[in-house]
């Protein structure tokens, strides 16, 4: 994968995670299958054996010996049966006339615990080992108690003298990935360390079929939310957990995790911290219908590849599970068996192209977070360079619990640990987890915050970043916090971040400082109002629907390079400051796209939700794909990236009712693709029809005296990892767009009423995320509205539950702690926290 996926000087948080229909391919090893005896077992929907003869043909029978599948077993002697029916008195026999095993019960995927004798297993409170499962699985685990930061290779007498003395029983943390996290050496993927320092225990786990744990591996599959309800309610009651509750903490990958194994409401869940995550796999893998080969389908190969059975040679297995396996960890070795029959991912990516609700929902945390009960703190961005902004849906639908809190800014896959984020998870891990007023334990995180963010986002040395001053913290008492945070709204956005100050005042270009904030009951906000700008001639967005024309552009997906982002986008580079960015935001060719810019604002406009672009298209090809692009244009000749939006024109058809991808209604600001496969359509050769591409979120301020800009083009050149090399068509082709009072082409946008922008225009540049360069007038090529000025079908109507249209324009006793810090991440960076990634 690109470097920027892999940086080795930061925090690798990547999904997205997210995102994929269904996944894991593997190869077969070549070594021959280990000596261990011929066994099976029963799982959730799914038997598996181990101990067969490499390559031989195993046939899985009923209670009365019909025999309903077979398959050859690997090269490693395992073998693994899916969809099994549920049912007593399987068994697995190898063909012709070989052995038998002993009958075994396939279970049905609810949570219902039907071994809880695994309850019982001891969990050291230091330490690596292998924690079972309820159908025998062994996941490997490391246990970092807050007095050892995790990998930090730092024993306790040689802490500094202050550090508290933290003693068990611990309040507990579970992060729970398919990354290396049980690495004994240090996470390979994580944010271990940061819970250490606020004086929680982290139990880091692998799931199933990853790194040193066994089972075979497919992406979010039941079973993996099955083993996350055991490992909560096996942790949960070690006697080194404070409270005999747990709460879940992670990032990217490991916060995904934490919806999926929430929803199966184990009782010794406290709460979930979920960052940077997605509502949906087809929001990052199929935006708009069009495949993301540049960080989805890449992130898919790299999880296939980390599947594969270690201590074979294989190229881009895990390396902790390498090493352990060289060092003599038999069980890690013994684990490997059934890796070879992890599920193909990227079969299921090329088969999932459309919506198919019986493999979609199951993946998609906008279809079960409403059944999440437990409080919730969940931070995303608009701009992630990884998951995608669309997450900032799922706030709508988290029913479950009125205990819920979400930030939302602009900025890269890491900003949901910027400072003010990191404040507030941090106190509502303190409130919800450790059931402690957050007063008693912020002095060490604050001491160690330049250290963190240094660490995490690579920020030059000399950038100080500290943590603002919080209320919360200050209070005394649990019960005086506790009543404190339960009052604030639900919804918190930061605008501006990278142009705000720091707590000392001093303000560096792209420092992760908002510059202004404001907080709302709920997302949707309430009182948004849908604000409408119509296409014009001569490139202008109007405030009325009136004047006839069209435009075209030839296109092109290659016009521009697929990323507009130099190579490094991890840490030093797209996650650190304006210092340290290399954007590359091109402007496009002439007659590659047309654009369309509003007259200078009367007023502030504040913007906070999705929108969408309702554009008349004719295209000279069956289809096309289509990218919308939002921008703000300064009086002083700046253009600011604020969002994309992406549309595969046959895919155009609303869905109806809220049976979709989203389960709710499509709406003027909201609109829902249906994405099913009989809903395609090809465009027709001589008419104008109406297509919407939905546009992913935003949270921006844009100010009196600027101008809002939409580009029309093909997909690549706006994203720093996102790009789509099987675009449509493969070659050149011309699309039309119409405005007409008949076909009223326009942007519409999500404006919030009543906000006060109490901040200037953000310094160029500045925002995390939001490329900055001189605007650059784009003349649109003239196309023709045809033979006849009439539209093939009458445009669509506001939707049930569309929001109205208004036009308008509308430094001390922790020094010691700090140096320690400090030193660890310049000895050790390319461990420490050296990736955080879905």
């Amino acid at each position: 994968m690109r470097t920027g996926l892999r940086s080795a000087t930061a925090l690798r948080i990547s999904l997205a995670g997210a995102l994929v229909a269904g996944l894991l391919a593997v190869t077969g090893a070549t070594a021959a299958a280990p000596s261990t005896a011929f066994v099976a077992q029963g799982s959730a929907r799914q038997v598996y054996a181990t101990g067969v003869a490499a390559g031989a043909k195993v046939a899985l029978v009923d209670s009365s010996g019909r025999q309903v599948a077979s398959k050859s077993a690997s090269s490693l002697g395992g073998v693994l049966f899916r969809d099994v029916t549920p049912a007593a008195g399987y068994r697995v026999r190898v063909l012709p006339g070989g052995p038998l095993s002993a009958p075994v019960t396939v279970h049905s995927e609810d949570p219902a615990q039907w071994n809880p004798e695994i309850y019982k297993q001891e969990i050291p409170a230091n330490g690596y080992g292998y924690l079972t499962t309820r159908d025998g699985t062994k996941l490997a685990y490391k246990v970092w108690p807050p007095n050892s930061p995790a990998g930090q290779g730092l024993p306790e007498f040689n802490l500094p003298s202050g550090l508290p003395k933290y003693a068990p029983p611990y309040p507990t943390l579970i992060e729970y990935s398919g990354y290396g996290y049980a690495n004994p050496d240090g996470p390979t993927s994580g944010i271990a360390v940061l819970a250490n320092l606020m004086g929680y225990a982290v139990v880091d786990v692998s799931m199933r079929g990853t790194g040193c744990s066994s089972g075979a591996f497919d992406f979010f599959e039941p079973l993996q939310s099955l083993d996350g309800y055991d490992v909560v309610e096996t942790i949960a009651r070690q006697p080194w957990v404070k409270n005999n509750k747990v709460g879940m903490m992670g990032i990217s990958y490991g916060g995904i995790s934490q919806l999926f194994t929430a929803q199966t409401h184990p009782p010794s869940l406290a709460a979930i911290s979920p960052l940077s995550v997605i509502d949906a796999t087809a929001t990052t893998l199929y935006p708009g219908g069009i495949r993301n080969d540049g960080f989805a389908v890449a992130w898919a190969k790299e999880r296939q590849a980390e599947a594969q059975p270690a201590g074979q040679g294989k190229k881009g297995t895990q390396a902790y599970a390498e090493q352990q396996i060289k060092d003599g960890d038999q069980t890690c070795k013994d684990n490997q068996v059934l890796h070879p029959e992890a599920a193909n991912l990227l079969t299921k990516i090329a088969e999932n192209e459309h919506y198919r609700p019986a493999v979609a929902d199951p993946l998609d945390p906008i279809t079960f977070v409403n059944k999440i009960n437990v409080p919730t703190f969940m931070a995303c961005q608009f701009q992630d360079e990884q998951t995608g902004g669309h997450c900032p849906m799922l706030a709508q639908h988290f029913t479950g619990t009125k205990k819920k809190w979400f930030t939302f800014t602009n900025g890269v896959h890491v900003d949901s640990l910027d400072p003010e984020t990191y404040n507030r998870w941090f106190d509502f891990l303190s409130l919800y987890v450790a059931r402690q007023a957050p007063a008693e334990n912020i002095a060490v995180t604050r001491a160690a915050a330049p250290v963190i963010f240094q660490g995490a986002m690579g920020l030059p040395q000399d950038e100080v970043i500290t943590l603002p001053i919080d209320p919360i913290q200050a209070m005394p008492t649990y019960d005086m916090a506790l009543a404190a945070f339960e009052a604030l709204p639900a919804v918190r956005v930061l605008f501006d971040n990278g142009a705000g100050r720091s707590p000392t005042g001093q303000s560096t270009p792209g420092n992760p400082y908002p510059g202004f904030e404001q907080s709302f009951s709920a997302l949707p906000v309430p009182g948004t109002v849908a604000r409408q700008w119509y296409l014009a001639p001569k490139g202008v967005l109007a405030d009325k629907a009136g004047a006839s024309g069209a435009d075209a552009y030839t296109h092109n997906a290659k016009a521009l390079p697929a990323h507009d982002f130099g190579s490094n986008t991890g840490g030093g580079g797209l996650w650190g400051n304006a210092s340290q960015w290399s954007w590359d935001w091109k402007q496009y060719p002439a007659g590659t796209a047309v654009s369309y810019l509003t007259e200078p604002l009367a007023a502030s406009t504040t913007v906070v939700g999705a929108g969408a672009v309702h554009l008349w298209v004719r295209s000279s090809t069956p289809d096309v794909d289509l990218m919308a692009t939002v921008s703000e244009v300064t009086a002083d000749g700046h253009e600011t990236f604020v969002q994309n939006g992406w549309l595969r024109a046959s895919e155009r058809k609303l869905a109806t009712g809220s049976d979709n991808i989203f389960k709710q209604k499509s709406t003027l600001l909201e609109p829902v693709l249906s994405m099913l496969a009989a809903d395609a359509q090809p465009m027709p050769s001589n008419a104008f029809v109406p297509v919407v591409i939905p546009l992913y979120y935003q949270g921006h301020a844009y100010r009196a005296g600027t101008k809002i800009r939409v580009t029309i083009a093909a997909p690549n050149g706006t994203q720093p990892i996102w790009s789509f090399d099987g675009t449509r068509p493969n070659g050149p082709g011309t699309v039309s767009i119409a405005f007409s009072p008949k076909m009223p082409s326009s942007l519409v946008l999500p404006v919030v009423p009543g906000v006060t922008v109490s901040t200037g225009q953000p310094a160029c540049p500045s925002l995390r995320n939001e490329p900055c360069r001189p605007y650059v007038a784009l003349a649109n090529r003239a196309g023709t509205q045809g033979v006849s000025s009439q539209p093939a079908a009458a445009p669509p109507a506001a939707a049930p539950g569309s929001l109205p249209t208004t036009g308008g324009g509308s430094r001390s006793a922790w020094a010691g702690l700090l140096a320690m810090l400090l030193a660890a991440v310049v000895a050790a960076r390319h461990r420490w926290l050296a990736r955080v990634s879905l």
